[in-house]
């Protein structure tokens, strides 16, 4: 198998892994609540059923993203990653609500904890595990630019950093006495989810809306163009975008009006072939144009 073959394979590996590490930690989390009855620890443990939609929903995601261009979808199918992370945005801000409502309900009845130190201790063992999957997925994610895998990654090392915050909380809790911190923690722990969500629906509606690549890589794609462009008179307007994994790049070469098809579709072939080794996943439409149409400006961009 080859290793372009092999890549897309692995990711939906990982992406059917975090059904299971999600279920894993679920499990372990509730444990922690049922052991201990803090609410903090119940925020968490509703948090991690969030974990585990979202988790089947980006493995749909990317299993469809996956699939090759067709007579419907002649561009393939690789936005179908950003509906799963817009869905994970809109479950985190309906659970950060949940959690609201038992912080409050706690606040108005505040009860003592039972067993803090067993429950903290399957608290902190589950935050580990979603420590070390979130780095895996947030790593994958950005090499083979997977916005499912990324928001799913994402939100896990946010659950990270909520549950050790809980984690210390609740030890305080428990050490104090103060009874009242439980659910005031829960009730942070909640709109910090609130925040999160947010963050993650509005950097998915950008992917959705074909935001241009970054400038860094916008330069590096010009410096690339300009490098292998010998034979051309020049390049301008061009274009760029993102949909998932895919990259979308489009730009007007202008050539000697006398030159031959043949010679210009060698050019055109050998700076497609420079872009796709810095960009392997993506689209590279040229058009080629008489001097007649040239601006006097070499990657003059739109």
């Amino acid at each position: 198998m080859s290793e372009q073959t092999a890549k897309p394979t692995n990711i939906l590996k990982l992406a059917a892994g975090s059904i299971a590490v999600s279920l894993v930690v679920l499990g372990l989390k509730y444990l922690a609540y049922a052991l201990t009855g803090s609410v903090a620890l119940y925020s968490d443990a509703i948090e991690s059923i969030i974990n585990v939609v979202t988790a089947i929903a980006a493995f749909f995601a990317i299993r469809i993203s996956l699939r090759p261009a067709d007579a419907d979808h002649p561009y393939g199918h690789s936005k179908a990653e950003y509906f799963s992370a817009v869905l994970e945005g809109v479950l985190i801000l309906v659970a950060s609500l949940a959690i609201l409502r038992e912080a409050y309900g706690a606040f108005l009845n505040p009860h003592a904890l039972q067993a803090p130190a067993l429950g903290l201790a399957v608290s902190a063992a589950a935050t580990a595990l979603n420590g070390a999957w979130s780095w895996l997925l947030i790593t994958t994610g950005r090499k083979r630019r997977s916005p499912a895998l990324i928001a799913d990654g994402k939100h896990l090392l946010t659950d990270v950093v909520t549950s050790g915050g809980v984690i210390v909380g609740v030890l305080l809790v428990a050490l104090t006495g103060w009874e009242i911190l439980d659910p005031i923690l829960a009730a942070l722990v909640a709109l910090n989810i609130l925040w999160s969500g947010w963050s993650l629906i509005k950097e998915s509606i950008g992917g959705l809306m074909d935001t241009a690549l970054p400038t860094d890589e916008l330069a590096a794609v010009q410096a690339t163009i300009n490098a292998n462009m010998a034979g051309a008179l020049e390049a301008h307007d061009l274009r760029s975008r993102h949909a998932g994994r895919m990259t979308f790049i489009d730009f007007h070469l202008v050539v000697d009006g006398a030159m031959t098809v043949d010679t210009s579709h060698a050019i055109c072939d050998r700076i497609e072939a420079a872009l796709k080794a810095d960009h392997p996943d993506s689209i590279i439409s040229i058009h080629v144009e008489p001097e007649a149409k040239r601006k006097h400006g070499a990657m003059a961009i739109a």
